[in-house]
C-alpha cells in the first residue's frame, strides 16, 4: 500500500501529545485521525478499520488493555501501545491481549515512525531465507498460507495476531534451523535486540496452543537454551 493511504488512528488523551504526534506523522506522509476517549476508542476502531492504531494506555473511559482485548477478535490491523518506560508488566500484558508491539513514553517521534513502518511494511512478510518466498507452509495438519496471512490446523482456522502470524511464519519457513532472538527481532522489527524485550517469548507462549502444541513440553516450536527458537518440521508432520 502506498504510504500516502495508511490511515493512523491515536487513541490518547493528552491532547497536546496527540496534536504534536499527529503533526508529526502528518508532516511525514500519513493520514492520521485522533481520539481521546477511551469509551469511544474500541467503536471507533471497528468501524474505521484504520491500518494501524496507537493505543495509550492509560485512558479515560476505558484503558488500552481493555480496548486491545475488545477489538483484537474483529480488527486485523496492528495495534502499538503506548506504556509507561518502567513497567515491564505493562507491556507484557499489552502483548498478550494482542498489542503487536509498544514503544515507551516519553515518545520520541522517530523511533515512533520507525516502529510505524516497520509495523505496516509487515503485511508483505519479513525476509529471512529462501522459504520466505514460499506463499504456502503445510506440515502435517498445520497449514500456513503468507498470501492470506491465515493459518489453518486441520480444518479449523487459527486466531492470530498480525504479530503472530509473522513470527510463526517466520519460524516455519526456517524449520530446521536455529533462529536466534536477535536474528527475529530485527527481522520483525528492523531493530537490534537490547537484550531485555521480551515480546518475542510472550508471543511464541500464545503461538504455541494455538498450533497444537504442549505449552509445557513443546515439540514443534523448541527453545534452545541460549540459542534461540526452532521450528521442528518433524513434529509437526508427526503430529
Amino acid at each position: 500500500m502506498d504510504q500516502q493511504a495508511w490511515h493512523i488512528l491515536i487513541v490518547e488523551d493528552d491532547q497536546r501529545l496527540a496534536e504534536l504526534t499527529r503533526e508529526y506523522l502528518q508532516g511525514n506522509g500519513l493520514n492520521v485521525s485522533v481520539e481521546g476517549d477511551g469509551g469511544r476508542a474500541a467503536a471507533r476502531i471497528l468501524a474505521e478499520q484504520p491500518d494501524l492504531v496507537i493505543l495509550d494506555l492509560m485512558l479515560p473511559g476505558e484503558d488500552g488493555l481493555s480496548i486491545c482485548r475488545k477489538v483484537r477478535g474483529q480488527y486485523e490491523g496492528p495495534i502499538l501501545m503506548l506504556t509507561a518506560r518502567t513497567d515491564d508488566m505493562d507491556q507484557v500484558l499489552g502483548l498478550e491481549m494482542g498489542a503487536d508491539d509498544y514503544v515507551c513514553k516519553p515518545v520520541r517521534p522517530r523511533v515512533l515512525l520507525a516502529r510505524i513502518r516497520a509495523l505496516l511494511r509487515r503485511r508483505e512478510g519479513p525476509e529471512l531465507g529462501e522459504a520466505q518466498e514460499r506463499r504456502r507452509l503445510q506440515f502435517g495438519p498445520l497449514v500456513i498460507d503468507n498470501a492470506m496471512r491465515e493459518a489453518w490446523l486441520g480444518e479449523q482456522g487459527i486466531e492470530l495476531t498480525s504479530a503472530e502470524f509473522d513470527l510463526l511464519w517466520l519460524l516455519a519457513a526456517n524449520a530446521g534451523r536455529i533462529l536466534s532472538r536477535e536474528e527475529i527481532f530485527n527481522a520483525l522489527r528492523g531493530i537490534e535486540y537490547d537484550g531485555q524485550d521480551r515480546s518475542i517469548d510472550v508471543r511464541i507462549s500464545r503461538i504455541r496452543p494455538k498450533i497444537g502444541d504442549d505449552p509445557m513440553h513443546p515439540r514443534l516450536i523448541k527453545t534452545v537454551r541460549s540459542k534461540g527458537y526452532l521450528f521442528v518440521a518433524e513434529a509437526a508432520i508427526e503430529a
